[in-house]
């Protein structure tokens, strides 16, 4: 279970005790297991910074959450849709080979694997400076960050539609190919000596016939024109459904043939071996296409999943911030803790921590509703009230 509490205690005398108590429970009991959550001296700011900032990192906590999910949602579809490239992917990272016979599903083998160094990310979490310089007051800071997951997104829905059009388009090329007999490309099947070309006067067609036909074509091609060739058809290719067969003919009986044909139940296919050159060029320029788009694509969604992530732990640290000053007040003095709950027993600790933090709201934990968060376009659940600060953090989005 991917799951962490972040949880923030002012430093009084009384909590920095109920956080000894608390650390020598969580040792002692291993309802959970406790990390340092080290978060930089920020600009405060005024109050009125303070409540605006801490709105705005609600919805952007949200926010960059879809995000993170939407990312992962497209690397699992375009890995599925790709089993083989992503297997010579994962080996030309260092993979051993007996994991191109794995039948497990290659985006969830990834993200098994993602998910041991997300978890080392949060649990040994430091402030990137480069990135997101202290000296920035808080309101940059939120922007800073929302310019950056704004802009992931943008470049999401632009490369995704990219390779979805790519993949369309070869696939509807492969439904020509491996389509009924009425639509298949030829290539394949039809070779130049099959067929009568360069000749002012006569032209071979190709007819597709079904197979309780077979016998009725043979019997009545000759005669549904008096121009066709006697004894010029021959069958290229057959399969369940039916075949393919020629007929050679004089070109002014064309249309007429056509019609009698299609009074015996014979489809009469058009064919020119230029068109199907072409495809098979477009054919060969999409795969190329897509397996160029595709590394390109994946190695993308990887750099910017890391990226977003990041950003993301980012913001759950400002919100521990913003909430410790707004609730604790001046001077910033809190102390942030990383519990990560044995999921069996978060029942358990959240009795414990409710025991040991009481005395910080014990009027106000008793009376105070949950508040709920009205934010549009944002589907979240409501905020529960506790006496201490709380947030989590759950990573079991990547194997959702």
């Amino acid at each position: 279970m991917a799951e962490f509490w972040l949880i923030s205690v002012p430093l009084d005398k009384t909590s920095l005790q109920s956080l000894e108590k608390l650390n020598r429970a969580v040792s002692t009991t291993r309802v959970a297991s406790s990390f340092r959550f080290p978060i930089p001296d920020l600009k405060v700011g005024t109050l009125d910074v303070l409540l605006s900032v801490s709105d705005e990192l609600t919805r952007l906590d949200a926010y960059t959450e879809s995000v993170i999910q939407r990312i992962c949602q497209c690397m699992s579809e375009v890995m599925e849709h790709s089993r083989d490239k992503v297997q010579e992917n994962t080996l030309a990272n260092g993979e051993s080979k007996t994991h191109q016979k794995s039948a497990q599903s290659p985006a969830k083998a990834y993200f098994q694997a993602l998910l041991v160094d997300l978890t080392s990310y949060v649990t040994h979490f430091q402030w990137d400076r480069a990135k997101y310089s202290t000296t920035l007051p808080l309101r940059t800071l939120t922007e800073v960050i929302s310019k950056q997951v704004f802009q992931t997104e943008s470049d999401l829905k632009s490369r995704s539609a990219a390779y979805s059009n790519v993949t369309s388009s070869l696939q509807c090329l492969e439904h020509r190919i491996e389509g009924s007999l009425h639509i298949r490309t030829l290539t394949d099947v039809v070779k130049k000596e099959d067929l009568v070309l360069g000749s002012e006067y006569l032209t071979t067609l190709l007819v597709v016939v079904s197979r309780e036909n077979f016998a009725e074509w043979e019997r009545t091609y000759e005669s549904l024109s008096e121009l066709v060739v006697p004894r010029s058809s021959r069958k290229l290719l057959e399969e369940t459904e039916g075949g393919i067969f020629t007929v050679t003919l004089f070109k002014k009986a064309v249309r007429d043939f056509k019609a009698e044909a299609r009074q015996h139940k014979f489809t009469v296919r058009e064919f020119s071996f230029e068109e199907s050159q072409k495809q098979e060029e477009e054919m060969t320029r999409l795969h190329a296409n897509k397996k160029e788009q595709y590394g390109t694509f994946v190695r993308w969604l990887k750099v910017n999943f890391s990226e977003v992530f990041m950003a993301w732990i980012h913001v759950k640290a400002l919100r521990v911030f913003v909430e410790s000053v707004l609730r604790y007040g001046l001077p910033v003095n809190f102390q942030t803790v990383l519990l990560q709950p044995d999921r069996k027993r978060s029942k358990h600790l959240r009795e414990l921590l409710d025991s040991l933090y009481t005395h910080l709201d014990s009027a106000g934990a008793a009376s105070k509703p949950d508040v709920g968060l009205d934010i549009p376009d944002m589907s979240m659940a409501p905020q529960e009230y506790y006496s201490y600060i709380f947030y989590k953090i759950n990573i079991n989005l990547l194997t959702n």
